[in-house]
């Protein structure tokens, strides 16, 4: 009888077990360059989506199959920036919960979002393998610095994304921008499910063999998060180095707007006279510029390279040197009611030559219209000789300038600073 209630009990044990089994699936969902928008069209994704949500379907009328967690791992692409793309990394996951949640309810302690930050890893994975890649062994050199150094947050040598952008004046970067930085704009959905199964299962029931997926047991590779970077601000503070050499005292601040644009705003002052020898310099007067950067320099760092733009300038002048004398306006009153005018276009090339040092040399050529006057000194007094009016198209300015770069992350890598 004894026996007989042992082997009772270890049936009722056996009957009451169950063992579980994890299953993993994972789709990859592409986006557009910028957009949370889901684009059923583009690539794979509504196979890769129905899919998905076939298994959903069939776990939710199947008590056997359980989903358990449900993760959107999104990176990006390096060029973009980290808030930028975190932003659009919880907007896109957003998406795919909803979207999925049609299928079946998703509560939030199922869901997870993960962000990888710029994916240096996963496009070191892209590339390794490419034959074809510009500078092949100083490129992979470089990829696996930049993972390593963005994992420790280390900015030390600095931005990242620059670094790679001048490697070899950009051609590995823009090789790499068109291949297989599309790759890397995508989220990987990975859903989890615990299959539970009962051996002491009724005989008359048939097996049930639930229709699921093929799936893959792959764990996302999650490298650590780096915080977002402290945001970077371009300026600069110059001087027309031949306005100088003239005695001519002057400044200038440029300003970098994004997207390649900046604004600039330029003073000049010189007072200098001696009415014992006749000999009168003085000028004062401002101008503004707006420019476009342009080329693989500009694209690199902002405000270095090509530039093009318009400027407008006003300005007044009283020159002479013991001979007949030039006063530019109206003489007296202020600047606004004597002054000269001039506004075209400019074309210019700024030289990095130090650690925050450029050298800009520029050109402009437009319209400098204005009233002057010419005088001649006789005794001690000096009279007037005549009125005209100025109309002048050519050149308008000269500019080499010596160029302070301000702000962080404003310098010339390779060309000194810190080590």
């Amino acid at each position: 009888m004894r026996i007989k209630g042992f082997f009772f009990f270890l049936l009722l044990l056996y009957g009451g077990y169950a063992q579980a089994q994890e299953l993993r699936d994972s789709v990859k969902i592409y986006f557009r360059q910028g957009y949370s928008v889901l684009d059923l069209s583009r690539r794979n994704n509504k196979q890769s989506l129905d899919r998905i949500a076939d298994s959903l379907k069939t776990s939710y009328a199947d008590s056997v199959y359980q989903l358990r967690r449900i993760m959107v791992v999104g990176g990006a692409s390096p060029e973009g920036s980290i808030p930028l793309n975190r932003r659009l990394s919880v907007n896109r996951a957003k998406v795919l919960f909803n979207y999925l949640s049609r299928y079946g309810e998703l509560p939030d302690s199922l869901k997870t979002n993960v962000f990888l930050g710029r994916d240096w890893n996963g496009l070191i994975r892209l590339v390794k393998d490419d034959e074809n890649l510009p500078y092949r062994e100083e490129t992979m050199e470089l990829l696996y610095e930049l993972a390593e150094d963005a994992a420790n947050n280390d900015l030390s040598k600095g931005d990242h994304l620059r670094r790679m952008q001048r490697l070899r004046g950009g051609e590995p970067y823009w090789y790499m921008y068109r291949k297989y930085f599309p790759e890397l704009r995508a989220s990987r959905l990975y859903l989890w499910y615990e299959k539970v199964w009962n051996p002491l299962a009724p005989v008359s029931m048939p097996p049930v063999k639930p229709t699921m997926p093929q799936t893959r047991a792959v764990e996302p590779m999650i490298v650590p998060y780096v915080p977002p970077q402290p945001r970077k601000w371009y300026m600069a503070v110059k001087t027309n180095m031949l306005y100088d050499a003239l005695l001519v005292p002057n400044i200038g601040v440029e300003a970098y707007l994004g997207k390649d644009w900046s604004v600039a705003a330029n003073w000049m002052y010189a007072w200098w006279k001696t009415d014992r020898r006749h000999w009168y310099w003085r000028t004062y007067g401002g101008d503004l510029s707006v420019r476009k950067w342009l080329g693989k320099a500009a694209k690199a760092k902002p405000l270095t390279g090509h530039h093009l733009g318009v400027y407008g300038q006003i300005f007044t002048y009283d020159f002479e040197t013991g001979g007949k004398g030039y006063i530019g306006g109206k003489p007296g009153g202020t600047l606004w009611d004597k002054m000269n005018y001039s506004a075209g276009v400019e074309y210019g090339y700024s030289l990095p030559v130090a650690y925050r040092l450029n050298i800009d040399f520029s050109i402009a050529v437009g319209y400098w219209g204005g009233t002057y006057y010419e005088y001649k000194p006789v005794d001690n007094c000096y009279v007037w000789q005549s009125t005209k009016e100025r109309h002048w198209f050519g050149p308008t300015k000269a500019e080499v300038s010596l160029v302070w770069l301000i702000g962080r992350g404003n310098f010339n890598e390779g060309k000194g600073g810190r080590r």
